[in-house]
């Protein structure tokens, strides 16, 4: 917090040039995300707040309230579109929250590679990157809204992961400009390797102000249900389409029969009992699709041509974390944990261990060069003593655990934060303003 001395008027007053947010209403929407997906956070979180909203329009503003920030030692969190699902854009120490809507800026989309501001929003910066062939590599399931600088700070992957891998694997970041939390702000430029020092780090690692990121070839994307009768069949077929490189595919998406029941604008292609693949599919690949499909005795119950779906809803927004969210609205007991499952005997191990406690939401992405099953299960909430039993019993047995029921870095997905990064944020936030207490081997350092 900032010195019992120093009056917010003085520091509004400072920052009076710029766009400041004082209004209780907004202050509360702009210190939250999606946390209440984990009833763990919802009791350590919901009363987090900044004191002042600030949204820059360029880097040199963004400059300015660094410097203000090191002048009166305001703790510092930046957001991007408030997506994410466990705080990594709430304010524990209040202070000012950047809020970078506005720099949305596209500086560049040439084949192959663009240059944007943070604050692009992903759905928007597609629609003109198509226009000369090209797309994103990867996207969350709040596409429609996510901010890119927001997906790079907080996220992991998503639709195109299965052809992509993750965002932290090398070569799908390729540069960053980034401001930086000291007595003189720096604008340094991160290239190559470099560029993990401030990957999936929350913001706690300086202020993002311009990203360049690779592109893949557009295609022409189907939009499929398949259904079938056994799940461990539906999970053999996923791991076989996510193997066919010869078929070009975007979400490989696999559901247990109690999760469908949450898609209400799907039951009439996802009957009672059906478990379902929800699939993105290069439409030149149909046919050798279909043979796979007939091949694991699965029915196709739903499928939109390219220029059908790029209207209305896509099957996206039923996926990845929407799947989540799709659940919750009915079930509010419900929560989910985020897995690497590694194979699918593991799959199987935990499906019939843990029933309908557990249900099984897969997700399959490339992890060097292989493609494996990652889970983001649905899971029956009783009391936290229970979760933890849960992600215990996974990683005894040999699943990998991205916990999303804590805030902090190295408890959550990262395990342990890199030397190379600890010695990043020491350069450039050496008074620990940027979104304190979310990396806990900074908290060591400083005592």
């Amino acid at each position: 917090m900032t010195s019992i001395t120093t009056s917010w008027d003085i520091i509004k007053s400072e920052l009076s040039n710029l766009e400041l947010i004082t209004d209780p209403i907004q202050l509360t929407k702009l210190s939250l995300d999606y946390y209440h997906f984990s009833p763990i956070l919802t009791d350590k979180l919901q009363d987090k707040r900044g004191e002042l909203v600030v949204r820059p329009s360029n880097e040199a503003e963004v400059i300015q309230v660094a410097q203000t920030c090191v002048k009166y030692k305001i703790p510092l969190t930046v957001r991007g579109a408030g997506t994410g699902n466990y705080g990594q854009c709430i304010p524990l120490k209040g202070g000012i929250i950047l809020d970078m809507s506005k720099m949305n800026q596209i500086y560049s989309i040439e084949p192959g590679t663009a240059c944007v501001e943070p604050g692009v929003k992903m759905a928007a910066f597609d629609k003109k990157a198509r226009e000369i062939g090209w797309e994103l590599r990867m996207a969350p399931s709040t596409y429609r809204t996510a901010t890119i600088g927001g997906f790079i700070g907080g996220g992991s992957g998503g639709m195109g992961s299965v052809t992509y891998g993750q965002l932290r694997d090398r070569g799908n970041l390729q540069s960053v400009r980034v401001v930086s939390v000291e007595d003189e702000p720096r604008v340094i430029e991160l290239r190559g390797d470099e560029v993990q020092q401030v990957n999936h780090a929350y913001g706690t690692n300086g202020i993002i102000t311009q990203l360049e990121i690779p592109l893949a070839p557009a295609y022409p994307w189907a939009e499929i249900i398949v259904t079938f009768d056994d799940f461990m069949t539906a999970a053999k077929f996923g791991q076989a389409l996510s193997d066919s490189d010869g078929i070009v595919k975007k979400l490989v998406s696999i559901h247990a029969a109690p999760i469908c029941r949450y898609f209400h604008a799907l039951k009439e292609h996802l009957r009672e009992g059906k478990h379902g693949a929800l699939l993105m599919v290069s439409e030149y690949d149909l046919k050798a699709f279909d043979d796979l499909v007939n091949q694991y005795q699965g029915e196709v119950t739903y499928l939109k041509t390219p220029q059908e779906a790029s209207h209305g809803s896509s099957l996206l927004e039923f996926t990845w974390n929407h799947t989540t969210l799709h659940a919750r609205s009915i079930d509010h007991t419900l929560t989910y944990l985020q897995t690497f499952y590694f194979t699918l005997e593991n799959v199987e191990h935990f499906y019939h261990h843990f029933g309908d406690e557990v249900m099984i939401h897969l997700e399959f992405f490339q992890v060097n060069g292989k493609a494996i099953p990652g889970g983001l299960q649905l899971v029956r909430f009783t009391t936290e003593a229970r979760l933890n039993e849960i992600i215990e019993y996974h990683e005894k047995k040999g699943a990998g655990i991205a916990n999303p029921h804590t805030f902090i870095l190295e408890d959550g997905g990262r395990k342990v934060i890199e030397p190379e990064q600890l010695a990043f944020k020491k350069l450039v936030d050496p008074y620990g303003l940027m979104n304190p207490g979310k990396m806990r081997s900074w908290e060591q350092v400083v005592g």
